[in-house]
C-alpha cells in the first residue's frame, strides 16, 4: 500500500508541474498588450495591479507545490537535498504571494511586497542551485548532463540577465524550462525505480 500511495503522489506532482507549465505558457495571452515575453519575466506576468496576473501566479504556485511535495516524498536524494528543494518550492510560492511591482510605468504598487518578492526570488535561485549540487554530488561519478546544465544555468542565466537589456523574459524562461525538465526527470526516475523495486 505504501508504494501505491507514493506512486499516486508522484502522479499528482507530475500533474502539478505540467499544469504549471500550461498556466505560464498561456499567461501572456491574459495580460495587457504591452507585456512582452522577450522583455518581461514571469514575475512581471504575475505582478501587482496587473490584469490577468492570476494565471501566472497560479502557475508559480503549482510549480512550487509540485517541487515542495517532491522534496518531501523523493527517494534517493540526501536529506539536505530534499530540504533545499522543498525550500525552493516554498520560496516559489512566496514569490507568487508577494508579487513583483507592475511592469507598466505609473501604476501604484506596494514597495514592501515587491521587496519581499525580490528576497524570495533571490533565495529561490540559491536554493535551486544548492539543491541540484547536493543531489548531483551524491551521484558522482554518474553526474548526468541535465545536472550540469541545470547547475550552470542557475548561475549563468541570472548573470546574463543582469548584463543584458531587453531579454530578461527569454533568459528567465530558459532557466525555468531547464528547471522543469530537471524536476520532471527526477519524477520519472523515481517512478522507474519504484517499478523495479515492485517487480523485484
Amino acid at each position: 500500500m505504501g508504494r501505491v500511495e507514493v506512486s499516486s503522489s508522484r502522479a499528482l506532482i507530475a500533474v502539478a508541474l505540467f499544469s504549471s507549465i500550461i498556466c505560464l505558457l498561456i499567461a501572456p495571452t491574459a495580460l495587457p498588450e504591452s507585456y512582452s515575453v522577450a522583455e518581461h519575466t514571469t514575475s512581471e506576468a504575475a505582478a501587482q495591479a496587473t490584469e490577468g496576473a492570476w494565471l501566472a501566479r497560479t502557475g508559480l504556485v503549482l510549480f512550487g507545490l509540485g517541487v515542495f511535495c517532491l522534496g518531501i516524498v523523493k527517494r534517493g536524494w540526501p536529506e539536505s537535498g530534499r530540504l533545499l528543494h522543498a525550500l525552493f518550492g516554498l520560496l516559489l510560492i512566496a514569490a507568487a504571494v508577494y508579487s513583483h511591482r507592475p511592469f507598466r510605468d505609473g501604476v501604484a504598487y506596494d514597495t514592501v511586497e515587491d521587496l519581499l518578492h525580490s528576497v524570495a526570488a533571490t533565495a529561490m535561485g540559491f536554493a535551486f542551485a544548492a539543491g541540484v549540487l547536493v543531489v548531483g554530488w551524491r551521484r558522482i561519478p554518474r553526474w548526468s548532463r541535465i545536472d550540469v546544465i541545470a547547475l550552470v544555468a542557475a548561475v549563468a542565466i541570472p548573470i546574463a540577465m543582469s548584463a543584458t537589456d531587453g531579454y530578461d523574459g527569454v533568459l528567465q524562461r530558459g532557466m525555468f524550462a531547464i528547471a522543469y525538465l530537471w524536476y520532471l526527470l527526477e519524477v520519472k526516475d523515481t517512478r522507474r525505480k519504484m517499478a523495479f523495486d515492485t517487480v523485484g
